[in-house]
């Protein structure tokens, strides 16, 4: 997975070519730590289809505003420079993960 952040955000995500995953999350977020293990299994799962991206939100609060991530975890999906889905942290599990990466590849 990429760590992406204010300086390369815009290279890695929003001019990337394909589906690109982001896990926006947080240091002090237990169920973002909780659910990294799954989300890194599925990036792995998945490399040939997505590419996979995470963002830790404490040091990039503005760009986490700017693109609509006001609580995490939040797996955000990109197709051509716009935000096309996400699982939100109400409903961030592997299970709800892969189904939604699933139906946009």
């Amino acid at each position: 997975m990429i760590e992406v952040h204010k300086d390369n955000f815009d290279q890695e995500v929003l001019q990337a070519d394909g589906l690109v995953v982001v896990d926006f999350w947080g240091p002090k977020c237990d169920k973002c730590l909780a659910i990294m293990p799954d989300v890194e299994r599925i990036a792995t799962q998945y490399a040939d289809k997505a590419k996979f991206c995470k963002l830790d939100t404490s040091g990039n609060r503005r760009l986490a505003i700017a693109q609509k991530v006001l609580g995490l975890p939040v797996i955000a999906f990109y197709k051509g420079g716009e935000k096309i889905a996400e699982v939100g942290p109400n409903e961030a599990t592997a299970e709800t993960i892969e189904a939604k990466l699933k139906e946009l590849i």
